[in-house]
């Protein structure tokens, strides 16, 4: 019987390596049809579970691996993601008390007061990168404030195209910078990177092409010459008559970005925004409060609990204003767990059985230099993108795929996370057939080939990291001395 290590050095050919990635693909694109959006409701994770255990039967059956061998490197791999668990899970809770309390209605109501026609593409993304960064979510931004920006855009005279282009880039950016992000946090927990040091690199590629985008919207906005505001007053009365809406609210994120500046453990800045978010639910939205916590005297409490961890649906007077504040809670972010789990299942025993480095040889053929690395790192995210139609095994896959390489060629981690969001995360929803790509396709009523080319923030990520590479800024190899 072979040990360890010989096992761990058996070469795997690529015919076999690519079969469980084949399988991996063929159920995700059933799974995509046949369930839609919900196809991460259980669909996909069951995809994975499928496609672990013919990697499991090839690997064993045909390559003479040890079931010890791929379950210790399964173990291995689950453990890496316990702590992105916890965050997810403070997230959820983020998410809940964040809208309820006040805070995000308050940034998009003081947001719409300033969108004039000229520059609606420009307000239109940065008020979804503001949404997107203090929920995390570029899924809500896009289908609440979102789907109200596009019914404005439009009115306006701008084209579909345009107007989704703006709202994408705007959400995705927040989506990949935010610390509530599940995305972000995937790709420092697999990379294995801080979490805040992960965004603070990642802002070296991510602001300029944010930069860029905005110029082109700003530029492409002067152009229109119509106006409408009734559908903005609409909005931001449902919003006023509904929360309490005031600038105070604002110390909730101004004291989550404090505790961020002062490079806290992300589990602590996490907890610490719950709690204060929760005290501003109690002190600025005792109705709603009433409303989800019921009668009697512990009210408080249960209300609390209830807005953390569950669904909450309080009404309004329009449904836009019901949909961006309905939450989901610790609860909502079960699937995206289960998801996180069941490809640590397939992203073990393809790498503890060799098969995931057989792959990675295509990719290296290429390397020769950093910026190749990188290079090779955008390429891979976008092609598991396309492979495997979602953003979250796209960023697992890619992460595993180059941790080692990056560590054997002296490069930081961080450099490999940042290449993995700047090409697996903001692509995701450019793919027609990804989950990501149907939904948001779905939620603006925009097909994703219409608003492909006008989603300048996406497309501009993944070559701006390859030119950051190039010039070599900020990248640091353990060899060299000087400091950053």
């Amino acid at each position: 019987m072979k040990n360890s290590k010989e096992y761990k050095e058996k070469k795997v050919s690529i015919w076999l390596a690519a079969i469980p990635l084949v399988t991996l693909v063929a159920m995700l694109a059933t799974t995509i049809k046949v369930y839609g959006a919900d196809a991460l409701n259980g669909g996909s994770q069951i995809s994975l579970f499928i496609a672990s255990s013919v990697a499991t039967i090839i690997a064993i059956g045909l390559c003479g691996c040890r079931w010890s061998d791929l379950e210790r490197a399964i173990s291995e791999n689950i453990h890496t993601s316990a702590s992105a668990i916890i965050i997810l899970l403070l997230i959820g809770a983020i998410s809940s008390t964040w809208m309820l309390s006040g805070v995000v209605p308050t940034l998009i109501y003081y947001g719409l007061q300033i969108i004039h026609p000229k520059v609606f593409l420009l307000t239109a993304c940065l008020i979804c990168a503001a949404v997107s960064l203090l929920t995390g979510s570029s899924w809500t931004t896009i289908a609440t404030i979102g789907v109200a920006l596009m019914g404005i855009g439009t009115a306006q005279g701008f084209s579909e195209g345009w107007v989704a282009g703006a709202i994408i880039s705007g959400a995705y950016f927040g989506d990949k910078v935010s610390a509530l992000s599940d995305t972000t946090v995937l790709a420092a927990t697999t990379a294995r990177v801080p979490l805040f040091e992960h965004i603070k690199y990642m802002m070296i590629t991510t602001i300029p092409s944010l930069c860029i985008a905005l110029v082109v919207f700003f530029v492409v906005g002067l152009q229109n010459n119509t106006d409408s505001t009734t559908q903005i007053t609409e909005i931001t009365q449902a919003l006023q008559s509904r929360f309490n809406i005031t600038p105070w609210l604002l110390v909730v994120p101004i004291i989550t970005m404090l505790l961020v500046v002062r490079k806290l453990p992300a589990l602590i800045t996490l907890f610490i925004s719950v709690i204060a978010a929760c005290i501003a639910i109690v002190v600025a939205q005792g109705d709603i409060l009433r409303e989800i916590g019921g009668e009697g005297p512990l009210y408080i409490f249960r209300g609390l609990i209830d807005i953390c961890t569950t669904s909450t649906n309080i009404k309004s007077a329009t449904p836009i204003v019901d949909e961006l504040i309905a939450t989901r809670g610790m609860a909502g972010m079960l699937n995206t767990i289960w998801l996180i789990l069941c490809a640590m299942c397939f992203g073990g025993v393809m790498t503890g059985s060799g098969m995931l480095n057989a792959i990675t040889q295509l990719f290296l053929r290429f390397v020769h230099r950093t910026v190749s690395i990188v290079a090779s790192t955008v390429g891979a995210g976008i092609f598991y993108n396309m492979c495997t139609a979602d953003q979250y095994i796209s960023i697992i896959i890619t992460g595993n795929t180059f941790r080692k390489l990056y560590s054997e060629r002296g490069l930081e981690a961080r450099l490999l996370s940042r290449s993995v969001e700047d090409s697996a995360t903001v692509t995701s929803v450019l793919i027609p057939w990804g989950s990501c790509g149907m939904t948001q396709s779905t939620v603006l009523g925009v097909a994703t080939i219409t608003y492909l080319p006008y989603c300048i923030f996406n497309l501009v990520s993944p070559l701006m990291s390859i030119f950051v590479a190039t010039i070599g800024y900020k990248i640091i190899h353990k060899s060299d001395k000087g400091e950053e």
